[in-house]
């Protein structure tokens, strides 16, 4: 058996003029958790959408258990199962009733359907709410029948969409359970979308980062930090144009300087205690007046502005603007 899960070949989405997804190259071995990282509207929905074959692609190539998305979509589609970024359950039914369903659709039946859903419900410790209507649920709740109904028909993939978008702090650590549990007991590949570093840093074996369309670094978590150096400086400085600080700042000790607004510069450097001496000689000696200081090991946040200059949690304007291009494309037509 081919020790890819999924296997993804210069994948491309467009509307009309607007490109999605750009060209975007990524596998995913089998039993492993993939996180798939970026702001909203960076291309991640939309990826997974192509590999669940609700999108069909403009041009490449994508393998989901070994099938082809496009020639082969009803096998994909019983090989895998998804918890979507909206919710998708009936509140007017009760959790067994929406297993039930979704159970039938899948070809089960009988005494098999009956013990999946009660093995389900169990995982997922809900089976004492079993016949208590969805809309009586809390969102955690939800979310954790929705993970119960995708696994009913026992998928070797399970696509996670924002899991957690919305959730308390505790609920959040409570799903990062499920999905753990999930894969050491089910011995199930998980492919996960967030725009939460502390998400994929806590959850996945494998990262991809994404932004406008394209994948612009994977790796493990380690891996993707080490892109950044061992420590991360802040600097807020008393100087308007932070372009002309970088300039003025960067040397051999530091491998990057990044403006991130109008005060704040981060720099990227191997040994934090042994480059602040130098960095505050060579401010002084630039005339440069710095008012605060501070400093941590790296981030994935740290990546992301190490890649892009900006941070992910600043991104969502792009993404807005992005959707609203999408939007106004589709009412053109």
């Amino acid at each position: 058996m081919n020790k890819y899960a999924i296997v993804v070949k210069d994948l491309v989405k467009k509307y009309g003029d607007l490109v999605a997804v750009a060209g975007i190259n990524f596998n995913v071995k089998y039993g492993e958790i993939f996180g798939f990282l970026g702001p909203n509207g960076a291309g991640k929905t939309t990826t997974i959408h192509i590999l669940a074959t609700l999108l069909k692609p403009t041009s490449g190539k994508a393998l989901v258990a070994g099938y082809d998305v496009i020639r082969d979509p009803k096998m994909v589609r019983k090989n895998i199962g998804i918890v979507f970024q909206d919710p998708s359950l009936d509140n007017n039914l009760t959790a067994y009733e929406n297993m039930y369903i979704h159970g039938r659709i899948y070809g089960l039946h009988g005494e098999e359907l009956r013990t999946r859903i009660e093995e389900m419900l169990e995982f997922v410790e809900l089976y004492e709410y079993r016949n208590k209507l969805v809309k009586t649920f809390s969102g955690g709740m939800r979310r954790r029948l929705e993970i119960a109904r995708a696994l009913l028909h026992l998928p070797k993939i399970l696509f996670l969409d924002e899991p957690t978008l919305g959730l308390d702090p505790q609920t959040r650590v409570r799903i990062w359970d499920y999905i753990r549990e999930l894969r050491k007991e089910k011995n199930i590949t998980i492919f996960l979308t967030t725009h939460y570093m502390d998400e994929a840093e806590e959850l996945c074996d494998r990262i991809a980062i994404i932004d406008h369309g394209k994948i612009i670094a994977e790796g493990t978590p380690d891996q993707l930090k080490s892109i950044v150096g061992n420590d991360v400086i802040y600097l807020k400085i008393s100087e308007k144009d932070m372009n002309e600080i970088c300039s003025k700042l960067e040397g051999s000790f530091i491998k990057k300087c990044k403006p991130l607004r109008k005060d704040m510069v981060a720099l990227n450097v191997d040994n934090a205690p042994q480059a602040l001496p130098l960095i505050f000689d060579k401010a002084r000696a630039n005339g440069l007046k710095i008012l605060e200081v501070s400093y941590r090991k790296p981030t994935l946040n740290d990546v992301f502005i190490y890649l892009t200059g900006r941070e992910l949690r600043d991104s969502t304007h792009d993404s807005m603007e992005f959707a609203k291009m999408i939007i106004k494309r589709r009412l053109m037509r």
